[in-house]
This record gives C-alpha cells, sequence and structure tokens, in this order.
C-alpha cells in the first residue's frame, strides 16, 4: 500500500499549531475535555496488557440496552480512524468493489483508495437534501461488491437518515449478501439520534463510532466497531492483533470510567453545541451569499457560496486565515469544491463563535469580485 497524507490531515488546526488559530471553526467534534475535569485516580492501574478485545465494561456500556448486542459484538480499536482502517482492509482488496457516499470523512475514501479497490462513487447533492438513495446504491452492485459504505449522522453536512432510509440499505446489502459499512460517530451529539445502533438490526451490519467528536476525547483514541458477524468479528480482531495486539491500559481506563460517568458530561457538552447552533441558523438567516441545509445530528454544517456570486474562494481562504486568525474546513477536504465549507460549531464557546462567523462574513466580502 502506497500511503498518502490526506489534505484534512496536512491543513488540520493540530498540524497548523493551535496557537496561530484565534477562531477556530474547522474542529468537527465538541470541546475538548480536560483530564481534571474526569475527577479519577490511576495509582492503583497496572501498566500491562489488557484484553485485546477491549475492557470487559467499557464494551458491556456501549451496547447498553441496545439488544441483541452484547459486549461479544464490540472491538474497541485506536479511534474511529483505526475502526475504518481494520475494516476496509480486513475486507478489500484490488480486486474487490466498494460503494461509498461522497462527500465523505476521508478515511472513509482514501483507504480503500489506498488498498486499489475499485470504487463507485455515490455523490450527494446539495439540490437533493444531501439525500442518500437506496436505489442508486444498489444499482451501483457489481460481483465484486464487498462493502457499502454509508455515515449518518453525515461528516460533513450535519444530515441524518430516517431509519426507513437506513433499513432500505439494509434491505439491499442483505439481499445481495454485502456487508454495510454505517459510520454513526456523531450519534446523539447535539441532537439525539431516534435510532438504534444500525449494528443491532442485521449481521451484514458493521457500526463504528469513538469518544473523539461527540464526547470530546479525541486524545485517548478509543473507538469501537460493532458486528453481529463473529466469524467476521475475529478477522477484525486478527487485524488489530497484527497492528498493535490491544489498547492503551491508560486510554482504556480512562475512557471506561467516561463512559460510566458520560451523563454528568452530555448535557453540558450538548447545551453549548445547541447555543451555537442557534448562533448559526440567525447567522444564516443574515449572510444570504451562503446557503446551507441546516444540519440535524453531529456539530458540523456544510455551507456553499451561492452559484451567482462573483468570489475568488482562494482569496477567501487566505483572507479569513491571514487577517482573522479564523479556521473553517475548505471543500477540498472532502473531495469538494472548496465554494463548500464545513463549519463546525460545537468546539469554541458562544463569542468566540460568533466572532468567527462575522470573521466570515468579513472575508466573503474582502474576496468578491
Amino acid at each position: 500500500m502506497e500511503y498518502k497524507r490526506m489534505p484534512i490531515e496536512k491543513e488540520s488546526p493540530e498540524e497548523s499549531g493551535y496557537d496561530t488559530i484565534r477562531y477556530n471553526l474547522a474542529e468537527s467534534s465538541v470541546t475538548d475535555i480536560r483530564f481534571k475535569e474526569l475527577s479519577i485516580s490511576l495509582d492503583d492501574l497496572k501498566i500491562e496488557y489488557i484484553p485485546h478485545r477491549g475492557i470487559d465494561s467499557l464494551r458491556q456500556n456501549l451496547v447498553k440496552d441496545s439488544s441483541p448486542l452484547t459486549k461479544n459484538d464490540v472491538l474497541i480499536t485506536n479511534g474511529a480512524a483505526g475502526a475504518l482502517f481494520i475494516i476496509n482492509t480486513s475486507l478489500l482488496s484490488k480486486e474487490d468493489h466498494l460503494i461509498v457516499i461522497r462527500p465523505n470523512y476521508a478515511t472513509n475514501i482514501e483507504v480503500p483508495l489506498t488498498i486499489g479497490c475499485k470504487i463507485s462513487f455515490i455523490d450527494l447533492s446539495f439540490e437533493k437534501g444531501w439525500k442518500i438513495s437506496a436505489d442508486e446504491i444498489e444499482s451501483a452492485i457489481t460481483p465484486q461488491t464487498k462493502l457499502i459504505s454509508i455515515t449518518t449522522p453525515h461528516n460533513p453536512t450535519g444530515t441524518i437518515m430516517t431509519f426507513q432510509e437506513i433499513q432500505d440499505i439494509i434491505s439491499v446489502a442483505e439481499k445481495n449478501n454485502i456487508h454495510l459499512l454505517v459510520d454513526e460517530t456523531y450519534r446523539n451529539t447535539c441532537f439525539p439520534t431516534t435510532y438504534p445502533i444500525v449494528a443491532s438490526k442485521s449481521k451484514k451490519v458493521i457500526s463504528v463510532s469513538s469518544l473523539s467528536k461527540a464526547y470530546g476525547l479525541p486524545g485517548l483514541r478509543i473507538g469501537w466497531l460493532i458486528t453481529q458477524d463473529q466469524e467476521l468479528m475475529d478477522r477484525f480482531l486478527a487485524a488489530k492483533e497484527m497492528i498493535y495486539i490491544s489498547n492503551s491500559a491508560l486510554d482504556e481506563a480512562v475512557a471506561a470510567h467516561f463512559y460510566e460517568n458520560k451523563e454528568k458530561f452530555v448535557t453540558k457538552i450538548n447545551e453549548k453545541a445547541l447555543a451555537n447552533f442557534y448562533l448559526l441558523s440567525q447567522w444564516l438567516l443574515q449572510e444570504t451569499r451562503l446557503e446551507c441545509i441546516l444540519p440535524q445530528g453531529g456539530v458540523v454544517c456544510f455551507p456553499r457560496f451561492k452559484e451567482d456570486l462573483k468570489i475568488d474562494t482562494g482569496k477567501f481562504y487566505q483572507v479569513l486565515r491571514d487577517e482573522y486568525k479564523t479556521m473553517v474546513g475548505p471543500g477540498h477536504w472532502f473531495a469538494m469544491s472548496d465554494s463548500y465549507m464545513r463549519l463546525g460549531f460545537g468546539w469554541v464557546d458562544q463569542d468566540t463563535f460568533q466572532q468567527g462567523l462575522l470573521n466570515i462574513s468579513a472575508a466573503i466580502t474582502a474576496a468578491q469580485q
């Protein structure tokens, strides 16, 4: 495999330097939690190999009240990115075929590209409300199709599928004996997700999520994959063991403690995100040079410049960054035109977020032709 760095990683705030960005609207997660907020003592923790599948209590809590799922259906991974890497490299070879929606979180596309498999992109559109069509997916199936890959709540648009829409795609996967990967990283983030963990609905489904985006713990590097297919789980576990055996004992101990007490944090996290969502909604009503489908899940949205707006997009991003110390996620991070931008509304406080939005408006004015 020939690895190439992804633009979203090369140009990320952490690579650019957080101290160079005053108004960080590029972040796609909620505010990072400080260790002292967790009220945990690790003095008695033994720094040893831990169970390769992950700590039992964490795995059990992740699927609590999600019948028929049990801890045996859960594999703890090195973030959601680690889960996606394991799934794609376990299921796909150069001879295989993948169906994946676009735009998407970069790893869902770049890892299969690196593998060299054949790919059919289901291109979502603003005009159709970023809706995913089961009929389009089914029409793209070939005898070599091994995996269908979708994301809901969706990154970067913040749209969310209905349960019936998901069920329609599950039916397509089952009928054609194809695995369905559902990236659920933004599940219950800011807005409640009304359908159950998708892997609970079929043995053909693999669900993925993490503690990074929804809970503000990206530095722990804790994610997971869920599948009822135990033969497939053995393959995923073998892949994990070959790559890094198990997760860090420190990371999983902190993750298990947090997840047992997550309700202490979730209300505050979501209240902050909802307050910024209100500011976003009001700003979009006034900023008529942009158009956007308001998000219904997660803490991101994907507005675009209106088609009749004459603007130098390169100058817009340059002015925004250099003069206003403000950062958003340009469209090319998601294999889209830079007339689109991803805005994150879960990471910064209200005053910072509001000023960041005003800075976007000022940069648009500066870049208009």
